[in-house]
């Protein structure tokens, strides 16, 4: 439970950060009057508001699974509540179907960081890990591991990593490798409607490597929740019993699905723009620290390979959140919004604190100019604090 100075500084922050210039703002930040007002508003450009509600799914929610198959050029997808049980139901369906209980991944990937063990503890999965470089596998340490697994799960972009991601060969020749291995091939792909870009590729195609694939509404859609699995239609009927003994057979879910819905409508088609200009962005961002003296810095990957991506700097966390918020409250420009120490395996040296920074509509309106001057309003703020 959060304490009060906890609370107090997260309110000042939203506060902060509300009434400032930004370059990506989602409706998370809006109060709940606010998002309410907007989803009845809009709801009705992406689905017949005199349909009936969904009860137990039907209705919007088969409205959006269908959506979301056809955009992934996949049989059939499920709705789930959270991307964390479309995973675990996914590779427990396929840990059932090849006989083989264990999952070959990356230790930075979201499972093994931030499900605190479900694969093993809920689903009774273990997982190996061809590399702990701050990168995907390659094919040559997928097809030379020398233990047996099953499955194959390739987060795209990898998130904890940078944002990063392999080149459309080295994806494919992944993928390759796998399959002479006889393995399956899942993508953890919260992240995947912006990977497009960088692979020069429609999702569809990309989802084509795989034999099942996750998606989330939220993070780049900008959905209240919810996320989906699309594959085979036998493991998609499957992963719906998995997901009401899951306890994700959720009596109504028009709401989530409306937003999703409109994310796929208004937010898809914009992603490729927010990528291009997120390389403007990290541009300008090594420039204005470079001018500003900053001792040491790195912009990870420079330039992105998606409209995400990080800023490493030497100072502490709380240091540098407090010249964020300070930032925006005294000049109306908030640059960063939170910064986390470096963890084992983020390939950060001691020390050292990053930031993740996300380029959507509001950061289209910067140029880069804009960026070098908001960069030396942060180090003014930051050079006050530590003196």
């Amino acid at each position: 439970m959060a304490t009060t100075d906890e609370q107090e500084r997260r309110r000042r922050g939203l506060t902060a950060w509300r009434g400032s210039k930004v370059l990506a703002r989602t409706s998370a930040d809006r109060t709940v009057g606010e998002r309410l007002s907007a989803l009845a508003a809009d709801a009705s450009s992406v689905h017949d508001p005199d349909d009936w509600t969904d009860v137990y799914g039907g209705g919007v929610v088969a409205d959006l699974e269908r959506r979301v198959a056809g955009l992934l050029g996949m049989e059939a997808a499920a709705f789930f509540p959270t991307g964390t049980m479309a995973q675990q139901v996914a590779l427990r369906c396929w840990a059932g179907r090849t006989g083989d209980a264990t999952v070959a991944l990356h230790p930075l990937s979201h499972p093994e960081l931030h499900e605190d063990g479900a694969l093993g503890a809920v689903s009774g999965l273990r997982t190996v890990r061809p590399t702990s470089e701050p990168r995907l596998p390659d094919a040559d340490e997928v097809r030379g591991f020398p233990e047996p697994f099953g499955t194959l799960m390739l987060e795209l972009p990898l998130r904890d990593a940078g944002f990063v991601l392999p080149s459309w060969e080295e994806l494919t020749a992944v993928v390759e490798a796998a399959r002479e291995r006889d393995a399956v091939v899942h993508l953890d792909g919260a992240r995947l409607w912006e990977c497009g870009p960088h692979f020069g590729r429609e999702p569809a195609e990309i989802a084509a490597l795989a034999d099942s694939v996750y998606v989330s509404f939220y993070k780049s859609l900008d959905g209240l929740s919810g996320a989906a699995l699309a594959g085979p239609e036998t493991l998609v009927e499957e992963a719906r019993v998995w997901r009401h003994r899951y306890g994700g057979q959720v009596f109504q879910q028009f709401p989530t699905a409306l937003s999703a819905l409109l994310g796929l409508e208004r937010e898809l088609p914009r992603l490729p723009s927010y990528v291009a200009h997120a390389k403007v962005v990290a541009g300008a961002l090594a420039e204005g620290l470079a001018a500003a003296g900053t001792p040491w810095f790195r912009v990870h990957p420079e330039p992105p390979h998606t409209h995400q991506f990080q800023v490493w700097l030497p100072y502490g966390a709380e240091v540098l959140d407090e010249a964020s918020v300070r930032q925006a409250e005294e000049t109306g420009v908030a640059l960063f919004r939170r910064w986390y120490p470096g963890a084992a395996g983020t390939g950060l040296p001691p020390g050292i604190s990053f930031t993740e920074v996300t380029v959507a509509a509001d950061g289209l309106e910067w140029t880069a100019r804009d960026v070098r001057e908001a960069v030396a309003g942060f180090v003014r703020c930051l050079g006050q604090l530590v003196r």
